[in-house]
């Protein structure tokens, strides 16, 4: 059984479906889940940093969501009773798919638990798969959670 969970989050939907997924795993197992975000560069859908990088306003606010969102994911796992840690990632210039690929590796990690949204067609192609990166980076088997046909179509 897995006994080291690793689970990106973002806050969305999809993603608090796979962190359930990961924890009743994680119980079920008497293992642990590591939670990571993962704040990402924007410059290939604004173009900031071609003329000089970010604000300084722009990254505060960056990395006060993804301590947000890193707090509500914790919140989640300890009201389920699993132990959990968290990291937050924050440095700009890595891709989603090499820091999960990375954290994975260096918490020796046994299996990667990731929501996806599902985008097809233009949505896909302009926003990429973040899951499906970390498929092909990831050096552990990944479990890939999407919303169901009852879920939200939002996500």
């Amino acid at each position: 059984m897995y006994q080291r969970i690793l689970v990106p989050v973002d806050g969305s939907e999809t993603s608090n479906k796979a962190l359930v997924a990961a924890l009743q795993m994680a119980r079920e197992s008497g293992g642990r889940v590591r939670l990571i975000h993962v704040v990402e560069e924007l410059a290939y859908l604004t173009g900031y940093e071609q003329y000089g990088g970010y604000s300084g306003e722009l990254i505060t606010a960056m990395r006060e969501n993804g301590t947000k969102v890193i707090n509500d994911a914790m919140a989640i796992a300890q009201a389920a009773g699993v132990a959990a840690d968290s990291m937050l990632y924050d440095e700009l210039g890595e891709r989603l798919a090499e820091v999960v690929a990375n954290a994975a590796r260096e918490w020796k990690a046994d299996l990667v638990v990731v929501g996806t949204h599902g985008r097809r067609g233009v949505g896909r192609m302009l926003l990429g798969s973040g899951a499906e990166q970390i498929l092909r980076l990831a050096p552990v088997p990944v479990l890939v959670i999407r919303l169901g046909e009852n879920d939200s179509q939002a996500a």
